[in-house]
């Protein structure tokens, strides 16, 4: 008859980690912000492939308190997924987003390379030049350059802070607005679906002001010659 061993409640840790691994752990737990291989390899002096060092640290972490992550192949630590409701009262303390921040931000997220003029066409509603300074403080939005129209308008697009503050690997990762009603998360019905589109509704929009534009222009010249005469 065999007996059973009595089980402890010590915890097994990897029995052994290289020199390598503690220094790749260090750099990554220092960062301020997420790092790419290449800056990491700069810190350290190694022929052995940094990507399967990484992996063997994330595959260490995977059952932790806080996992090592890849957004955009860029590596950070961040604290496990299934333990967000135990970060809740750090969470309230945070100063919340206005309205118009929120919609703004989403208006971007879903139409990004959009304008200032383009956002206020969408909500409907002119805002302050705080709400976007407010997202660029926060580093989810930047300037992308000038749309090429009249005027050269500013367009602004989210960043990587964005996806990485959200954990979102890819903006194609983001739930449509049927995907975001059907999970109870919004009321589609209280909700403009404009703010979710595809970037189709300014390519109509452009299309037509270019259009009223030169026809404006058109009929301003025309009445110009005719006071001439």
């Amino acid at each position: 008859m065999t007996t059973k061993k009595p089980k402890n409640n010590i915890l097994n840790f990897p029995s052994k980690i290289s020199k390598l691994e503690r220094q790749v752990e260090a750099i990554l737990f220092a960062a301020s912000e997420p790092l790419d291989e290449e800056t990491i390899e700069k810190r350290i002096v190694t022929k052995t492939s940094l990507k399967k060092v990484l992996e063997k640290i994330q595959a260490n972490y995977s059952t932790r308190g806080i996992n090592l992550v890849c957004i955009r192949n860029k590596w950070a630590f961040r604290t496990a997924d299934d333990l967000s409701k135990t970060m809740a009262l750090q969470k309230t303390t945070q100063k919340k987003l206005s309205k118009a921040t929120i919609e703004t931000l989403a208006i971007i997220v879903y139409h990004q390379p959009v304008t200032r003029s383009e956002i206020e066409q969408i909500r409907g509603v002119a805002f302050g030049t705080n709400t976007l300074d407010i997202l660029l403080e926060l580093q989810w939005v930047r300037t992308a350059g000038r749309k090429d129209v009249p005027g050269k308008p500013i367009q602004y697009i989210t960043t990587d802070n964005f996806l990485d503050h959200f954990n979102i690997q890819k903006l194609s990762d983001l739930p449509t607005i049927d995907e975001l009603s059907a999970a109870g998360l919004i009321d589609s019905s209280s909700v403009n679906p404009n703010i979710f589109g595809t970037g189709k509704f300014f390519k109509e929009q452009t299309v037509k002001n270019k259009d009223t534009i030169y026809s404006d222009m058109d009929k301003t010249l025309d009445e110009t010659q005719k006071t001439d005469k």
